[in-house]
């Protein structure tokens, strides 16, 4: 079966995130205030091929913790749906 994955990759807490803090102090220059705790992440998006939905999860996961995140730094949060 074909299942599509999204895996949001964001920082854990505590972790710096200097791209979100320069967002957060730019946005007040721009006209937006009130405005707080930016946090920037990623999204990777994909389609695999795997016998079910619980292997599609397995293999994603394994995918997040080698190669698509940091997990000392970050969390991944996997997302599954039939295609």
């Amino acid at each position: 079966m074909k299942f599509s994955v999204h895996v949001e990759v964001r920082g854990l807490p505590g972790i710096a995130d200097p791209e979100g803090r320069t967002i957060e102090r730019a946005l007040p220059a721009l006209g937006f205030s009130g405005v707080s705790s930016v946090r920037v992440g990623k999204v990777i998006a994909f389609d695999l091929e795997a016998a079910d939905e619980g292997a599609a999860r397995v293999a994603a996961e394994e995918m997040c913790a080698r190669l698509l995140s940091n997990p000392v730094i970050q969390r991944a949060e996997v997302s599954i749906h039939s295609s």
